[in-house]
């Protein structure tokens, strides 16, 4: 496990930026590993579909029990998206990392989005505060831990720059390892973020608008390239719209886009060439 979380510090640390994709099951997990990811990030938004409910609705328990079970899958580290934890306080926050630490995981994200659409982001104070005592916690493990602060303004209707880069800034501050600010749309942006902090950033590609090559990312500052629930979504969209054709046309003309059952079946048997 040691093993883990340090190849994980390292994927850090390295020249370049890296990829780190978003299995939202099992079975997607050991295929990315299987495929040569160095390291795997979970997607809350995908945990939520692949259970039937709606992103944020998935309980404490429900989410540490998915995130033991992606751990578990494959020798690769693992980083969890907690959303914003598992309260609102600072407590909250720290007893978070404790829990994700407890379980195995290499890291996981907080994120400064409170999970109420009226009021969405939280007050500064109160964010740098949850990130401290995110870090106090992570300090007092007897491991490392990669603690990613994300800053959520960009998502939800909030495109300020200013106030992304103050908060990403208080959040190196406080002792982040990684900083991330989902939704920027254009190099430029990204390019003005990694420049505002020195620990690695982490941005999230696979939404509709914004899509650049890891060389691309690279030349900007970026360390860490994530997706999201963007492979989640693209499963998703596949077998919706194969369920349609079939409802509406009759017709099953999708499965001549499916992968064979053989060469499925290979990435969990170790036969499947990559």
């Amino acid at each position: 496990m040691e093993d883990k979380r340090t190849a994980f510090r390292k994927l850090h640390e390295a020249l370049g930026a890296f990829i780190i994709p978003n299995p939202w099951d099992i079975g997607t997990a050991r295929i990315l590993a299987a495929l040569g990811f160095p390291a795997l990030a979970t997607t809350s938004a995908g945990m939520a579909f692949s259970l039937g409910v709606a992103e944020g609705a998935v309980s404490r328990e429900d989410t540490l029990d998915h995130c033991r079970s992606i751990v578990a899958a494959t020798p690769l580290p693992v980083s969890a998206d907690l959303e914003k934890g598992f309260g609102d306080s600072p407590q909250s926050a720290a007893e978070t990392i404790r829990a994700a630490a407890d379980i195995g995981l290499a890291g996981c994200s907080l994120e400064d989005h409170t999970g109420r659409r009226d009021d969405p982001i939280y007050d500064f104070t109160l964010a740098v505060e949850r990130i401290e005592a995110a870090v106090e916690a992570r300090r007092s493990l007897p491991h490392d831990f990669v603690l990613t602060a994300r800053c959520e303004n960009f998502l939800w209707d909030r495109a300020d720059l200013d106030d992304t880069i103050r908060r990403l800034q208080a959040f190196e501050k406080a002792g982040a390892d990684v900083l991330y600010a989902p939704g920027l749309r254009d190099l430029r942006t990204i390019r003005l973020v990694c420049k505002a902090v020195t620990k690695p950033v982490n941005v999230v590609m696979g939404m509709p608008g914004a899509t650049f090559s890891v060389a691309e990312l690279a030349e900007a500052g970026v360390k860490r390239i994530s997706v999201g629930s963007g492979l989640a979504r693209l499963a998703f969209g596949t077998f919706v719209n194969a369920a349609r054709e079939m409802r509406s046309a009759g017709t099953f003309r999708f499965s001549d886009q499916a992968m064979s059952f053989a060469e499925l079946e290979g990435f969990f048997t170790g036969t499947t060439k990559t």
